[in-house]
């Protein structure tokens, strides 16, 4: 494959990294192709295309755009250690990690110590103890490990092992809460999977006043049938909504021509439904969760989801409601099917977020798939560079919407 075509066959993803109270400490940038492995890149196709994606993605987008102010992870091939490619950024802002399949001889070793002293943090991926790593973990700043590939006993002896050592240790693959409070017992430092998206169910637990209030104003934003007065009513009844949802209409995002002193005003300048949409999202980014990354997720299906619809014959502004409260049940730890009922939604909506049905739901299993670095089947009619676009404009879109809010 011509190497200027690399970087329109892999797909870029990228997957967060918590510490141990589920603050955002970095994010890993994962890379999929019809060629590569599970892991992300081989020898075979790494070098071309960790130095294509790298530079293609970084120079046209911009690593701030991608991490923001946050760390990125990113899996090195041998031939980017020893320096036959050289590294496309510095040492502030990445953190390499050495793949386990990387055979460790005296010229590895030597150029992982040479990153270390150069300031670049450096991680053992997945990792499994044999002797032959006892270099590089005098090296490593922290060392991930794999919770799928040992016994909850073996687990235990790594922590053990590497507990005498002077490193971090990072959990991958943590899919489950259990799973999360079992490495926070065992003294990991850092959590990496998607358990922070699946919801813990309390059933018995009624929901807090305020997280009440904010699913009493989505369901009343959510009627497709509102009017401008009852919106105002609704917004009126949460002063910082009101406050937020006024300065985010003020902003340099939209450049309106005048300032908006009412709701009202800015339905006037930019109609009911631009309104609805950012007073949803500003009460999704108003109620309290295990991590604000939550929040951040639910804005990027979104908004990829809106930009992606036409591609599954779905409308834009129902992709993006669909992709919005695709992590509700996470955010108010209850069953999603519980809380559709209360919800005014469209019939389409609905089905997408409780089982994937329908066209809307393909484009949202498409996303979450997407997301987590999983997609089997793309579309005929998206190209990659397309998704990519999509997904790297749906992050910065993000970002620039919490911070306006």
């Amino acid at each position: 494959m011509p190497s200027d075509s690399i970087s329109n066959s892999i797909l870029l993803a990228r997957q967060p990294i918590f510490d141990n109270d589920l603050n955002l400490y970095a994010y890993e940038l994962l890379f999929r192709s019809e060629f590569s492995d599970e892991s992300g890149v081989t020898e075979i196709n790494g070098d071309l295309a960790t130095s294509q994606v790298i530079n293609h993605t970084f120079l046209e987008f911009g690593v701030d755009r991608v991490l923001g102010n946050k760390f990125g992870f990113i899996n090195l091939t041998r031939s980017f250690l020893i320096g036959d490619i050289p590294l496309p950024f510095n040492h502030k802002q990445f953190v390499l990690e050495i793949l386990e399949d990387i055979v460790v001889d005296d010229e590895i070793i030597a150029a992982v110590r040479d990153f270390s002293t150069q300031g670049f943090t450096i991680a053992l991926d997945d990792f499994i103890f044999r002797e032959d790593l006892k270099p590089l973990i005098k090296i490593a700043d922290l060392i991930k490990i794999d919770l799928l590939a040992l016994t909850e006993e073996e687990l235990i002896e790594h922590v053990r092992l590497l507990k005498q050592e002077d490193v971090k240790l990072l959990a991958e693959k943590v899919e489950t809460d259990a799973q999360y409070q079992l490495c926070k017992q065992l003294g990991f430092d850092y959590y990496q999977g998607y358990f922070f998206c699946k919801p813990t169910i309390i059933d018995d637990k009624p929901l807090p006043d305020n997280k009440m209030a904010a699913l009493r104003i989505l369901n009343g934003l959510q009627d497709p049938n509102i009017k401008i007065d009852e919106i105002e009513k609704l917004v009126s009844q949460d002063v910082s909504l009101s406050f937020k949802l006024l300065r985010c209409l003020n902003s340099a995002s939209f450049s309106l021509p005048k300032k908006v002193e009412s709701i009202r005003q800015g339905v006037v300048y930019l109609g009911l439904n631009t309104i609805k949409s950012w007073a949803t999202l500003i009460v999704f980014s108003g109620i309290e969760t295990s991590t604000s990354e939550i929040i951040t997720t639910a804005l990027v299906r979104a908004k990829m989801a809106e930009i992606l619809a036409p591609a599954f014959n779905c409308d834009a502004a129902t992709g993006f409601m669909a992709g919005l409260f695709s992590p509700l049940d996470a955010m108010l730890m209850k069953p999603m099917e519980e809380l559709l009922l209360t919800l005014p939604m469209e019939e389409s909506i609905k089905l997408a977020l409780q089982d994937f049905k329908g066209e809307l739901g393909s484009l949202l299993l498409f996303i979450v798939s997407y997301e987590q670095g999983d997609l089997a089947v793309v579309p005929k009619n998206v190209t990659i560079a397309e998704l990519n676009h999509a997904y790297l404009t749906a992050t910065d879109w993000a970002n620039t919407s919490l911070s306006a809010i």
